[in-house]
């Protein structure tokens, strides 16, 4: 006899989302408890709790603490945006790439970053400032701070040959992040670095990110002009 295969959190939300779809709970119906979709499907809770929490993510179902899970009634589709690798992005786009390292200093956190993270008063940052190129034309001005508390071995680490959001994403986890979209006017420096005009409208993606509530790296990134984001839901 083969063992009976084991409930996953996978199959708990697709169950559910063909009920959803299937109109057997329906928009604005109350979902069975927690406790009672385990005991239907014979597996932890927790497992329960990990398939509604993807759906809730979708925007498919609405959970509140005191009045339980409900079919949302206007379903949102949530556009999501990859942590990605800028070496990859160029990549993508059938460029070669080129990184510098245009500075490096290991600094006290500035007062609005520390305001921004949640960092201790006077917490050491790495401050690290660098170019990425594709075809040898200016594709982003990346100006990262990171804790260096949160990821000690950054103080060692070489960056003349690799830039931090490759490192960083290859040897440190984060479990939430914050990102933020505008444009903003080129100052001179910026200017020099993009090769454009002082006043001519970038495109800036900042982005913060967090390992279980410790603050880990803070990074703005300025694109070249005429930089586009397109994302899928």
């Amino acid at each position: 006899m083969q063992p009976q295969k084991k409930t996953s959190f996978q199959d708990i939300r697709d169950e559910v989302l063909r009920r959803i779809q299937d109109r057997v709970w329906d928009q604005g119906a109350l979902l069975p408890t927690e406790q009672e979709l385990s005991e239907e499907f014979g597996c932890a809770r927790a497992t329960v709790n990990r398939a509604l929490r993807e759906l809730a993510e979708r925007g498919i179902i609405d959970r509140k603490r005191k009045s339980g899970t409900r079919v949302a009634i206007a379903p949102v589709k949530q556009a999501r945006l990859e942590i990605t690798v800028t070496r990859q992005q160029v990549e993508d786009m059938n460029a070669v790439y080129r990184y510098r390292l245009v500075s490096r200093a290991a600094v006290p956190a500035p007062g609005w970053l520390s305001s921004q993270m949640g960092l201790t008063a006077g917490a050491e940052v790495l401050h690290l400032q660098c170019m990425h190129y594709a075809d040898n034309s200016p594709f982003q001005f990346e100006d990262r701070w990171i804790n260096i508390d949160a990821v000690p071995d950054v103080a060692e680490a070489d960056f003349s040959q690799t830039g931090p959001n490759e490192w960083l994403l290859s040897r440190v986890p984060f479990s939430n992040a914050e990102i933020t979209l505008s444009s903003v006017a080129a100052d001179a420096a910026l200017a020099g670095f993009l090769g454009t005009q002082e006043g001519a409208p970038l495109f800036l993606m900042e982005r913060a990110t967090w390992f279980q509530e410790q603050p880990v790296t803070f990074v703005r990134m300025h694109f070249h002009p005429g930089y586009r984001m397109r994302t899928q839901y």
